[in-house]
């Protein structure tokens, strides 16, 4: 009994201190651009969506793993099916400690380990952006995990072993190297993709950006290491807003999507993920 009251304090839900932000003003402008730095619309938008309509949130992408098929919820303005009745205090719970409004842990499909490095300007100003686009009725899609990852409580357990904000690039020699660290760990969380993960689906921060398995079964997510990757700043910076190498190739698949989000923020956010990947070690 005494172990069990134990695993059920470690698995508890994180809370945020509140109010959250208070000396925080939204801004809308700059959480377009937190929305696009974070990716939202590639999970979140219908699958298939083109255009206008991938600001329709309404969800509904399958992701396959090892622990079953998770679905990207409807994440819009809606008050039923949506987030529109959130809080700020409800949305930063949820974006940056993986708790939803009701208490539950959200699965790390949701990549809030990363978000958890998130200012509370940044989240403020994306809730305030995202309160803006348009309501979808459509009801989230169900994940299709089974026993014993479809207990909820212990991702708690998962979170208490795994969830790390410490930073990956402990040595930030310049402001810019910083903003990269800022954009590549945690908002743009591009560790995600790139970095290998050990058998219950945590991040090998010691691998980090070093290539991972692609979830599809097909192919493999390449290193972006310095010593895997061997372009220099300014063929980062235009792959990041063209989506062309230095070999006249093009970005492909989801990193076609992550071009697309990358290349709306300002160049010098880009120059910035180009200096974080070069002081790579």
């Amino acid at each position: 009994m005494i172990g069990a009251g134990v695993l059920w304090w470690l698995s508890a839900p994180d809370d945020i201190t509140r109010p959250y932000a208070a000396d925080v003003t939204p801004d809308i402008q700059a959480g377009a651009l937190v929305f696009a730095a974070g990716g939202c619309a590639s999970c979140h938008a219908a699958p298939e969506a083109k255009g206008d309509a991938k600001l329709h949130l309404a969800g509904g992408l399958a992701f396959d793993s090892d622990f079953g098929t998770f679905y990207a919820p409807n994440i819009s303005s809606d008050a039923a099916a949506g987030i529109g009745t959130w809080t700020l205090e409800d949305f930063a719970r949820a974006v940056t400690k993986g708790v939803s409004p009701q208490g539950r842990h959200y699965y790390p499909a949701f990549p809030y380990t990363a978000y958890a490095r998130m200012t509370p300007q940044d989240v403020a100003d994306l809730h305030a952006y995202m309160a803006t686009l348009p309501a979808d009725a459509t009801p989230s899609k169900p994940h299709d995990v089974g026993f014993p990852f479809n207990i909820r409580r212990s991702v708690g357990l998962w979170k208490f072993m795994f969830s790390d904000t410490r930073d990956v690039l402990t040595d930030a020699q310049t402001p810019q190297i910083a903003r990269g660290r800022y954009l590549v760990e945690g908002l743009s969380h591009c560790g995600e993709c790139h970095t290998p993960r050990n058998a219950l689906g945590a991040l090998d921060r010691n691998a980090w950006l070093s290539g991972a398995a692609n979830p599809s079964g097909k192919g493999r997510i390449p290193g972006i290491t310095p010593a895997q990757l061997d372009w220099s700043e300014a063929d980062l910076i235009e792959y990041l807003t063209s989506g062309f190498t230095p070999d006249y190739d093009s970005a492909g698949g989801k990193m076609a999507d992550v071009v697309a989000n990358l290349a709306q923020l300002p160049e010098a956010d880009r120059a910035a993920i180009a200096a974080y990947l070069k002081a790579l070690p």
